[in-house]
């Protein structure tokens, strides 16, 4: 029987700990095993809230079609939009951005959670939601499943500018180096055609918004569309898959280099950028 939200939160605080134990004592092995489990209990968390959400139940996970994107009757976007979002801002870009699978600027969080959940949310929120964050996580560290956090910049390992990532990433998922926008991009356009071929797959008929959004990355990515009809979504994961391929080695080796050097970094450091002063004079006892 699948568990209980108690259940798996009480779960994820033991990884937790067993990860910050794991971490200073310097055993990668049982650092990358507890880092594993946990992502794959707050996962299993994610599952669980969503169910609960949309009316099925605490524990009862969604099926794959639904995880991302409740029906467009359920309980939990009926009343989303009847109450003018009672979903809090900071699950709105959780969801949005578990969609996109990289760091996103507040427009596309927002255009992609209008597409594929229910309304567009107010980029305004967002302005304070990363330093909102990162005062929680000052002030009692892992204490929420998840962060809204920052992408880094590969160089100082400074906040990227108006890019929000998600703490259960790994480091390199989060670097933004000089290849990074770019291959974000094209993980973003393969996430997005994903969604909607998911959705499709269920017998369901994706939004409007959500045509309009893969149309966005098919448009900037050669081979994705021709014409003037809709995007096909195969079409777009094949030419942004393709497109990808020339640049994962470099963009992987970047990422990797600046990962190591983060890793120096505090925790705290780590999800929301070190001060702009740089590196040398900023790490703590808690990296590795």
């Amino acid at each position: 029987m699948p568990e209980s939200l108690e259940a798996l939160e009480q779960r994820m605080t033991d990884l937790r700990a067993s990860l910050r134990e794991a971490t200073r004592a310097g055993d990668k092995g049982a650092a990358t095993k507890a880092r594993r489990e946990l992502r794959d209990v707050e996962q299993a968390w994610n599952n669980a809230l969503d169910a609960e959400a949309a009316g099925a139940g605490p524990g009862v996970a969604p099926s794959a079609g639904s995880q991302l994107r409740p029906r467009s009757d359920s309980p939990a976007r009926t009343l989303s939009r009847a109450v003018g979002g009672v979903i809090p801002v900071r699950e709105q870009v959780h969801q949005a951005l578990t969609v996109l699978g990289a760091s996103a600027a507040p427009k596309l969080i927002s255009a992609a959670h209008e597409a594929f959940f229910a309304d567009t949310i107010v980029t305004t929120r967002l302005a304070s939601l990363r330093r909102d964050e990162e005062r929680s996580f000052a002030a009692q560290a892992y204490a929420r499943p998840y962060y809204i956090c920052a992408a880094l910049a590969h160089d100082r390992l400074t906040p990227a500018r108006g890019l929000l990532a998600l703490s259960t990433w790994p480091l390199e998922q989060r670097i933004v180096g000089p290849l990074g926008p770019r291959t974000d991009f094209l993980t973003q356009a393969v996430k997005v055609a994903e969604q909607i071929q998911r959705i499709q797959a269920t017998g369901e008929q994706p939004s409007d918004a959500a045509w309009r959004l893969l149309h966005r990355f098919a448009q900037n990515v050669p081979g994705a569309h021709e014409g003037f009809g809709a995007a096909d979504p195969e079409r777009v994961i094949r030419a942004a898959t393709t497109e990808s391929e020339v640049h994962a080695a470099d963009d992987a080796e970047q990422r990797q280099a600046a990962a190591q050097r983060a890793r120096k970094l505090t925790d705290t450091q780590k999800l929301f950028g070190a001060p702009a002063l740089g590196l040398a004079d900023h790490t703590g006892t808690d990296g590795s």
